[in-house]
């Protein structure tokens, strides 16, 4: 870490905040407007549908490419060139031929793809104490996604610009967090090889337990909140709650989540193992899923608030972790390349698994027991992921190569 004055430290925060304000926005502003762009380009839905799905596949599939990027030029340029990616994709889909919409979904997915893995690194290199920085990164994450679905449309509406202006509104918030970046972008290079890194290859991680329970348990996080954020207000609406609430309330859980996001890293930086937090996460899941499985059309708002707070903090509690249980920055941009390329795929399939369910069974119940029941693995991963441990560099390094992988260097 370096020494820098109080200011230096609020202004690096705010860059850092101002990149993860630009996390989500490219990816659910699309949704609001889907009406709108399947009626002017004859989209099928299934092709609609592909735009909100395929930047959750890029999270996956791109996410280790980022630590190869921080090794070659330096954890800063690499997230300056992630917001300059992003630029680029929201731009191309500004222009007018549809294969030209879907090339710049991907080229956002992927630079978001890329953000994801590397800010949570370079927090663990530049502050002692990560946890408070990475509640604001990941409050940002869910202030940026709720205002991305709350926001695009009626902007698109009092600007009475078209769809494509519609999404091409979110390029202003891309510069205006690249201008906030710049300042620190520029010392990545020289910085490129701080910090010990296992030379094996990322995936070589997965045979360290400690490594797949982080793995194991963000990937389960993920499930429960792509699951649930795309059928809930379809859920609700089957349960008799008016359409147009399902909507706000799937706001209000963005917004009460941001909280959740704020708090649960502050406090993980301060415990010595995070597993009372674990325990708190899936109870909060629990008491959400049960209530909308057993009584979804009263006391809907305190289902809703129950599983906003739990994926709110249960994702920013799995970032943290990444962070907490690496040696190194790169060690952490290595476990975060893996564990989100491993979490978001993953994820990728609980709608498509929730909606199927949904058809063989003709109700809820069912899918709902089923993430129910989904919270007894991701409470095993999180228990062991939340222990007081640190992957250790050295056998690490050779982690691909062992017959017997060795155990994590315990802290407590």
């Amino acid at each position: 870490m370096r020494t820098r004055s109080r200011i230096g430290t609020w202004l690096l925060v705010a860059a850092i905040v101002g990149v993860a304000l630009n996390q989500r926005p490219a990816v659910v502003a699309v949704a609001p407007l889907l009406e709108d762009l399947r009626a002017d380009t004859g989209l099928s839905s299934a092709m609609a549908g592909l735009l909100t799905t395929m930047p959750v596949l890029c999270f996956g599939a791109f996410a280790p490419v980022a630590p190869r990027l921080a090794r070659r030029f330096g954890l800063e340029s690499a997230v300056g060139a992630s917001l300059l990616l992003l630029a680029a994709g929201i731009a191309l889909r500004l222009l007018s031929p549809v294969a030209l919409l879907y090339a710049g979904s991907l080229l956002a997915g992927a630079a978001i793809a890329l953000a994801n893995v590397l800010l949570p690194a370079y927090v663990k290199r530049e502050f002692v104490r990560p946890g408070a920085v990475m509640g604001a990164y990941s409050a940002a994450l869910n202030i940026g996604a709720a205002a991305g679905a709350a926001l695009t449309l009626p902007l698109a509406g009092a600007l009475d610009v078209g769809w494509r202006t519609g999404l091409g509104l979110w390029l202003f918030v891309a510069l205006g967090g690249l201008v906030l970046w710049l300042p620190v972008a520029g010392t990545g290079r020289a910085r490129r090889s701080a910090g010990g890194t296992p030379p094996g290859g990322s995936w070589a991680l997965l045979r360290l337990g400690l490594a797949r329970r982080v793995t194991a348990f963000l990937a389960m996080q993920s499930v429960q909140f792509y699951a649930v954020a795309a059928w809930l207000p379809t859920l609700l609406a089957d349960s008799g709650v008016p359409t147009g609430e399902g909507g706000l309330l799937l706001g209000l859980s963005n917004v009460v989540g941001a909280a959740g996001a704020l708090v649960a890293p502050a406090q993980a930086g301060r415990m010595h193992g995070q597993r009372p937090l674990v325990i708190a996460v899936v109870a909060a899941y629990a008491v959400g899923l049960t209530g909308l499985l057993v009584s979804p059309a009263s006391g809907t708002a305190v289902w809703v608030c129950a599983w906003g707070v739990a994926q709110g903090s249960g994702f920013a509690l799995a970032l943290t972790l990444i962070v907490l249980r690496s040696p190194t920055p790169l060690v952490a941009a290595r476990l975060g390349g893996v564990a989100q390329c491993v979490g978001y795929l993953v994820a990728a399939s609980g709608p498509l698994l929730l909606g199927a369910v949904h058809d063989l069974t003709h109700g809820w119940s069912w899918p709902l027991a089923l993430l129910l029941a989904a919270l007894v693995p991701m409470a095993w991963a999180g228990w062991g992921a939340a222990r007081d441990a640190v992957l250790p560099v050295a056998d690490a390094d050779t982690a691909a190569d062992a017959d017997a992988v060795p155990e994590p260097v315990s802290r407590g």
